[in-house]
């Protein structure tokens, strides 16, 4: 019996599934293209609570920051202090320095001056737990910004709500933002801190999104802690560049604090502001990540946190409980901010602040003017 019937099929079954691969690649990165373009969208509609609790009277809060030289932290931090203003509260920043030893003693020094609430700022919740639990015995509501690694309620610690937009979301946008730029084709780095979960569930949403790009890869993941980042990104990232070469086309970062020190290294190996690698953060959205973008320089896209409305937010959940009121169960939607989209909603002032009026709602619901 002749074999060439056998081979034609067997040509016949392997072109099938190549066409089929490449089909489903093509669907895949269409999908991605639809899927920025949605992200992306200005003047996002607020989609927050439009009821809640009377301002509660004399209550003094303080923000404990994980540290102020985190773009995140720092900003969710001044716009609590803002809404604590118009809600008629006392506030104060206590800086954690960026280290775990510096969170404790700042936790410490909190709970010293006898507030009523504690926001933590990017302050891990398991890292502090035990402090925690320790300021909460003694009544002190706790809301988090960034403490957990989901929004919302935690069920064994004793913290009131955690705010973020939801990390699986941020995780994904920021890699389908790779997807679809490079046409499905993206070498990619990601830059994590495994110390906090939050990172944890943005880089496990990135890499997911990745494998089901059939000609995306995934090179490694990078744990330089965020603490090193000014330190160790310069020589680092020479190391990336003498490790991968051209196959690192796209780096994703849980924030935007990773390439802060990478431009220097980039210029001396003499790589433009718009070439390769590109840049993406899967927050928060910095200051400098603003400029980057808005310049080219080394950065293409952040899934840009509503850090003015996140602040405003956890006034607004500390409120809530002083009330003894439920928290709102409000997480903000995930957005992109890229140059295309970059002068929209805070744009102008380095940060995404939508134009929806959601400070005139939050003071509505406090009956403050």
């Amino acid at each position: 019996m002749s074999s060439k019937p056998f081979l034609i099929g067997m040509i016949g079954v392997v072109a099938a599934l190549v066409c089929n691969a490449a089909a489903a690649q093509d669907a895949y990165v269409a999908e991605a293209k639809a899927y920025v373009t949605n992200i992306s969208k200005p003047h996002p509609s607020w989609d927050g609570p439009t009821t809640g609790s009377i301002a509660q009277p004399n209550k003094m809060v303080i923000y404990v920051s994980a540290g102020q030289d985190n773009g995140g932290a720092c900003g969710v931090g001044r716009a609590a202090e803002e809404a604590a203003k118009a809600i008629g509260w006392s506030f104060r920043i206590i800086d954690g320095q960026g280290t775990a030893t510096g969170r404790t003693a700042a936790l410490q020094q909190a709970v010293d001056l006898k507030p009523d609430g504690i926001v933590l700022g990017t302050v891990d919740a398991l890292e502090q737990a035990d402090a925690i639990r320790a300021i909460a015995a003694k009544g002190v509501k706790i809301v988090g910004w960034h403490a957990l690694g989901k929004p919302g309620p935690d069920p064994n610690l004793p913290i009131f709500t955690n705010i973020a937009t939801e990390p699986t979301d941020v995780g994904k946008a920021a890699a389908m933002y790779a997807v679809a730029d490079s046409d499905g084709k993206a070498g990619v780095v990601i830059f994590n801190d495994p110390i906090y979960a939050i990172a944890n569930a943005k880089t496990n949403a990135m890499i997911d999104t990745l494998r089901e790009c059939a000609e995306c890869s995934l090179l490694m993941v990078d744990t330089t802690p965020l603490k090193d980042t000014a330190a160790a990104m310069p020589q680092r990232t020479a190391w990336l560049l003498q490790q991968f070469g051209k196959k690192w086309t796209y780096s994703i970062a849980v924030n935007d604090l990773w390439f802060d020190a990478m431009p220097p290294t980039f210029i001396a190996a003499a790589i433009p502001g718009n070439g390769y690698p590109r840049n993406i953060s899967a927050g928060d959205g910095s200051e400098l990540a603003f400029n980057r973008i808005r310049k080219s320089h080394y950065q293409i896209g952040t899934v840009a946190e509503p850090l003015r409305l996140h602040g405003w937010q956890a006034i607004d959940e500390l409120n809530r409980a002083f009330a003894d009121q439920p928290p709102s169960g409000y997480s903000a939607s995930v957005h992109l901010v890229t140059k295309a989209n970059i002068e929209f909603d805070g744009g102008p002032r380095n940060e995404f602040d939508p134009d929806n009026g959601y400070r005139d709602i939050y003071k509505k619901i406090w009956g403050v003017k």
